[in-house]
């Protein structure tokens, strides 16, 4: 006899019929089991949780929602508070036409510097061809020539259009080409002012003494006279050199100013 092990089958008995002594009344006949199976083992089953998700899976990634959502509310709060601030002090602020300005335009007003034209003037040696007066003329335009301000120049003459304190200034320069211990020159600043029939002298040099002991010789030499002086409305200040044949065709040994102080 085959037993198939997939379904279990009743247990079988043999029942001794020999001629052994009876038994008593009521006892059981002697059952020796012929054969059992023992009982399939159940598996255990594991529990999956939702959707075959684990447990502890589910509650780590609700955790990081919960985080993100609670630092994105933080962050709003603190920006409310920070606009709740920026109102208070714009309430607070006095409102006048500054302000009123820079609400409108919404930039910071610009510093402008106003650029004030100062009164100055300096001008250069003019090489003068044939007849050479005393009282020197000039070039108000030539190379670091200027004019500018309350001072214009007319005929050799600077005139200042306001009264105040200037710092006058001049050099000439000459060329001796027959230099001799006797040699000498004058170099003078005059003034020429409404109501005065006379110019007024403002700083006067007397050169001498500048050769040495040679009999005939050149010699370059140089005169520089400055001040500062106050000068009235239209005077007209003007540079004199006793030997105006002698100076020298340099633009830039020559030169005469002033400027306000």
């Amino acid at each position: 006899m085959s037993c198939d092990q997939c379904y279990p089958m009743p247990q079988v008995y043999l029942v001794d019929g020999g001629g052994g002594g009876q038994r008593r009344s009521g006892q059981p006949p002697g059952l020796v089991p012929c054969w059992s199976f023992p009982p399939a083992p159940e598996r255990a089953k594991k529990s999956r949780g939702v959707l075959g998700v684990s447990p502890c899976l589910a509650v780590g990634v609700l955790l990081m929602f919960l985080l993100v959502f609670a630092a994105l509310g933080f962050e709003a709060y603190q920006i409310y508070n920070m606009q709740a601030k920026m109102r208070t002090m714009r309430q607070a602020e006095p409102v006048n036409e500054f302000n009123m300005a820079e609400r409108q335009t919404g930039d910071e007003p610009e510093k402008v510097e106003e650029k004030t034209i100062r009164t100055a003037a300096h001008v250069l040696g003019r090489v003068e061809k044939g007849h050479c007066p005393h009282t020197l003329r000039w070039e108000p335009r030539a190379g670091q020539a200027f004019v500018s301000g309350e001072v214009t120049y007319q005929d050799g003459g600077l005139q200042v259009n306001q009264s105040g304190l200037y710092h006058i200034y001049t050099r000439v320069e000459l060329i001796f080409r027959l230099c001799s211990l006797s040699s000498t020159f004058t170099h003078t600043v005059f003034v020429r002012r409404a109501g005065q029939a006379s110019p007024l002298t403002l700083m006067e040099a007397h050169r001498t003494g500048f050769c040495d002991h040679r009999l005939v010789h050149t010699r370059v030499t140089d005169s520089y006279l400055g001040s500062t002086l106050h000068l009235q409305q239209n005077d007209r200040v003007y540079v004199n050199v006793s030997h105006p044949t002698l100076l020298s065709h340099e633009h830039y040994g020559n030169f005469f100013g002033l400027y306000e102080v």
